[in-house]
Formats: structure tokens, sequence, C-alpha cells
């Protein structure tokens, strides 16, 4: 524990912190895959929870890797932690998996860092990133093993490059990062996977909501969410239009 530390300080110490755990955990080179995965999962997990309790102790937590506490649901702040985004991609020596550090305020995210210890960064609500020019063609980014057909749909009407890409967090950031320039994922995620996330892309700029537009809301009894929509903020509004088209079609 640091003294004096803001909650955004917190945040980004602790998932950069993870991290660090989580690439010497892979250099050892006594696990592989998926129980590689296993243990970066277990052993970040137990720093983040520990580090967090010390840190702030009036506060709830809600972690993947812990068993849930519904009394959580009657507190203000919640700590939201995914302490291995991209377990797949950590297994097979890939860089876009990700560390996400949440707090959540009222049910919304206020305070977020992702780490991308593959590439060494860690990314802020505290620090937000200022925004790079859109890319030409635009890019539109999808999972490596399941391209949603909304995104699909969406991405060749607005002659978009899909770029396939492993975590939630990852992907996010790539968007933060201006390495492209719309994330659309209707494939169910947990508060865990996109809370961070959020918090850090509202921060520097971008547009966040549901795919019908409405607001993300945390610290819910039920933790799964349906769907997500990170991008540019002047794209916001046909990206929205061409979603709902889809349903609508569908």
């Amino acid at each position: 524990m640091t003294a004096g530390e803001t909650d955004e300080q917190l945040a980004e110490r602790l998932a950069t912190a993870a991290g660090a755990i989580l690439l010497d955990l892979r250099a050892r080179g006594d696990l592989e895959g998926k129980a590689l995965g296993q243990a970066g999962d277990q052993q970040a997990n137990a720093m983040l929870c520990r580090e967090i309790r010390s840190a702030r102790p009036d506060d709830a937590l809600l972690s993947e890797e812990e068993k849930d506490n519904p009394v959580r649901c009657g507190q203000s702040r919640v700590w939201i932690v995914d302490p291995l985004d991209g377990t797949r991609e950590y297994g097979e020596g890939r860089d876009d998996w990700a560390v996400h550090v949440a707090l959540a305020v009222d049910g919304v995210a206020a305070v977020g860092a992702v780490a991308l210890p593959g590439l060494d960064i860690t990314l802020t609500s505290g620090v937000p990133l200022p925004l790079q020019p859109a890319n030409q063609p635009l890019r539109m980014l999808v999972s490596r093993t399941r391209p949603a057909a909304e995104a699909v749909f969406v991405a060749e009407r607005l002659g978009a490059e899909l770029v396939a890409m492993g975590s939630a967090g990852a992907k996010a950031m790539a968007v933060v990062r201006g390495e492209a320039d719309i994330y659309l994922h209707t494939g169910g995620q947990y508060e865990w996977d996109n809370c961070a996330p959020v918090a850090v892309a509202h921060a520097a700029g971008l547009h966040v909501s549901r795919v019908d537009g409405s607001p993300i809301r945390y610290n819910n009894p039920d933790t799964y969410l349906p769907d997500l929509l990170i991008c540019r903020m002047e794209l916001a509004e046909e990206v929205l239009r061409l979603a709902a088209q889809y349903s609508s079609a569908g």
C-alpha cells in the first residue's frame, strides 16, 4: 500500500504489478498453454485482491476469479478486476492480452487501468492518451476466433477493414491507441471484461455504450453484459444505426 494514493494511481500500480507477475511466470518456462493461464490467473488475482482489500478496506470487490459476494450490490464503490483478460493469448505466448483494474461508483465505470504487459504499457483513465487521427480506411476489431456477424455487417457498410485481435482489453485499447477505430462486440461479456477498458476509453474521449446506444451499468446482481460499443465519437451515430439495421433485419 502506498500512502496518499488516488484511486487512479492505485489502479495503475496494481494492473502494472499484476502484468509483471504474469510476464515473470511465463518467462520461467515450466508451464504452458492452459496450465500457464490457470496459474497466471490465480497468482495475479491473489495479489490484486489482497492489495485492493488492504488499500481500500471499505470498498466492495468483484473479480472473475473470486466467489461473488452479493453484498457488493448495496455498496456505492466496487472494484472490478480481471487478473488475466485473454488467457488463451497469454498461454500461446502472444501479446494481445491484458490486466483490468477498475472502480465503479454508483454503477458507472469511474476509474480504470488496463495493462498490456506484452507491450510494456498501462493505459489509465487518470492520464488519458490524446486521440489519434482516424485510420483510412477505417479499422474495426473483431475476435480472433469468432467474428460477430453484426460487426462484419457494419464493417462492410462502412468500408472498414476487419482486424482480428485477442482479448477484450487489447481490442478496446487498440481503439484508445489509434490502431483501430471501432470495437463492436455482441457475443456477450461480463463486467470484469470491460469495466476498466470502458473507463479508460471514456476518459480518452471515445464513445462508449451498449449496442442499442444505452449506457453501460456496473455492479449488477447479474454480471453478464450482452454487448459493447467503443468507437470514435464521430462514428458512433452511424455504427449504432447500422447495428440497429442488422438487428431489425434479423
